[in-house]
């Protein structure tokens, strides 16, 4: 049966783990209950950007994401220690719904668990579960507040390639869109007038 918690209270994301080996959570907490919602790095992100992309048509231009910013990085936040050790629900994210309320000007987020069964001897069997899906409201200041908590999180791991996206490990790195044959150089090119 699917679950409404109505306007969440308290609403943000983290990563647990060392870059490399972190996994991304969503969580939130209503008066009605409280969930965690495990998920891949790039689905966040896409959560992050979408949230990104109704703010900017929403405001019409005046909410946009911080891509720089000088000085020192602010810290994403935690996990708040008030939050339930066992959330009312938690599952691996299998898909996500955004919506925005225009007459309660809030957004819905609508999240399908995903369900993994392995039987001995047979392939992994893969289970949207709509029926059980978990949908919560949230305000303007709190999606634009989860937007840049994503980012920071996102932007906090492994450097990536500028041309693949891939993540670095710090050792060589075969980049798909130079085929894996060349190194990623810095020419330079001298001018005349240093030449002489």
């Amino acid at each position: 049966m699917s679950v409404d918690l109505g306007y969440a209270s308290v609403l943000g994301t983290d990563a647990v783990g060392q870059p490399g080996q972190r996994r991304f959570r969503l969580f939130v907490m209503s008066e009605r209950g409280s969930a965690v919602m495990w998920m891949e790095k790039e689905h966040l992100n896409s959560l992050s950007l979408a949230l990104d992309r109704f703010l900017a048509m929403i405001s019409e231009g005046q909410i946009l994401r911080t891509e720089a910013q000088a000085g020192i990085r602010p810290s994403p936040k935690s996990m708040p220690a008030n939050f339930p050790q066992r959330p009312t629900y938690e599952f691996q994210v299998g898909q996500m719904k955004l919506n925005y309320d225009e007459q309660e000007t809030a957004f819905l987020l609508i999240v399908t668990p995903l369900e993994i069964t392995m039987e001995r001897g047979q392939e992994p069997q893969i289970y949207m579960r709509e029926d059980d899906d978990v949908s919560f409201h949230f305000t303007l200041p709190d999606a634009h507040e989860l937007s840049s908590g994503i980012a920071q999180i996102v932007s906090a791991g492994r450097p990536v390639c500028p041309l693949c996206h891939a993540p670095l490990d710090g050792g060589p790195h075969a980049c798909v869109k130079q085929n894996g044959h060349r190194e990623i150089l810095r020419i330079e090119e001298q001018d005349e007038d240093e030449e002489e």
